[in-house]
């Protein structure tokens, strides 16, 4: 079950090569392309209309330098030309609810969410607008290796909540398109199909392992399986609940 080529748009057709791109020429964004991109991004569909995000744009050498460090020692968050934390943020509506004299908000997990989600809506709204630009770019979810850290470097309120950073400029070289897992293994229909997980799961691990023993650089002898459960059980950060909680969040 897939669309045929002869079908998409040209932005389908984009949205199809996209890749994270982490080597970078040595060349800027140009400031005006890059607020284009940011404004139109903004555009992106919001919970309520309550736009529960903001961005920091991070110039500084040594600011990018420890951020670097605490996602596991990515480098191209020094080297991108552009670095950007992406923020989940409740201040603005926390500070409506107070001058209209509704009380305070922030505490509740549904209102934590509404912004967690309008932070990534807006993201991959950035992400395929640079790339309509020939841009190019990586998210970075290591950044909540130490949240505390980057809430302290980025001088975040309460309310604020550093939710993944992202790399973006002009490639360096190619990179190559993920195979996703087919339609089928992701559309239900009416209800869940939990009958064909297995199935799928192995036959998508064949495509995966296919794939990366294949491409052109660093080459693995792994599948899709393999790779989940390490990450999965890796990255649990035990410290984000204590953290969210000191943000103000996740409190009822």
């Amino acid at each position: 079950m897939s669309g045929e080529t002869n079908d998409l748009t040209a932005v389908m057709a984009l949205q199809r090569q996209h890749c994270s791109q982490r080597s970078f020429r040595d060349r800027p964004v140009d400031e005006s392309l890059l607020l284009s991109i940011l404004e139109s991004a903004q555009c992106a569909a919001s919970s309520s209309f309550i736009q529960g995000y903001s961005i920091v744009r991070i110039t500084d050498g040594a600011a990018r330098a420890a951020i670097a460090k605490a996602a596991g020692d990515q480098a191209w968050v020094v080297e991108a030309p552009e670095f950007l934390v992406f923020c989940a943020d409740l201040l603005r509506s926390n500070e409506a609810c107070r001058l209209s004299g509704r009380g305070t908000l922030g505490e509740y997990t549904e209102q934590f969410l509404a912004a967690i989600i309008d932070t990534a809506l807006l993201a991959q709204n950035v992400a395929l607008a640079a790339e309509s630009a020939g841009l190019g770019g990586v998210f970075i979810g290591g950044i909540r290796n130490d949240p505390a850290l980057i809430a302290d470097i980025l001088s975040l309120p309460p309310l604020v909540f550093p939710a993944f950073g992202f790399c973006l400029g002009w490639p360096d070289e190619p990179c190559e398109p993920k195979p996703r897992m087919p339609l089928e293994a992701v559309l239900h229909t009416d209800r869940y199909d939990r009958d064909k997980v297995a199935d799928q799961l192995r036959a998508y691990d064949r495509v995966m392992a296919d794939y990366y023993a294949s491409r052109s650089r660093n080459r693995k002898q792994s599948d899709w399986t393999e790779q989940t459960a390490a990450t999965l059980q890796k990255k649990k950060r035990a410290h984000m609940l204590a953290f969210l909680r000191r943000q103000g969040f996740l409190r009822r």
